[in-house]
């Protein structure tokens, strides 16, 4: 049987999360479940990361007295936070608050 290169990309990833682990349950179902939630953790991870990214990228406009770059990152920073809420990766209050203080910071600029 011939794979992909990503399902050989995905079992390698399996491979080396699972490795992470301290202890395997002999459970099939368990086992399952732990390749499952060490990938969500992987990825929600990764999500996190883009959105502290895009924030920090916001601040440092701010801080630097730029308004119209600050504002423009602030669009970017509200649709990053708005696809993690939309990936369940936040939930919707979350999302809203991060937004709202941002934007509180971006307009004290004026």
């Amino acid at each position: 049987m011939v794979k992909f290169v990503s399902e050989i990309f995905e079992t390698q990833f399996e491979d080396i999360m699972i490795k992470e682990v301290n202890r395997l349950p002999n459970i099939k179902a368990s086992i399952l479940s732990v390749k499952r939630d060490t990938k969500k953790r992987a990825k929600n991870a990764a999500e996190k990361s883009r959105v502290r990214t895009a924030s920090r990228k916001v601040l440092d406009a701010v801080s630097a007295g730029n308004a119209e770059e600050a504002k423009s990152l602030l669009r970017v920073a509200c649709k990053t936070i708005d696809q993690a809420a939309a990936n369940h990766v936040y939930h919707k209050n979350t999302a809203a608050r991060k937004k709202s203080r941002l934007a509180r910071r971006v307009n004290a600029l004026g």
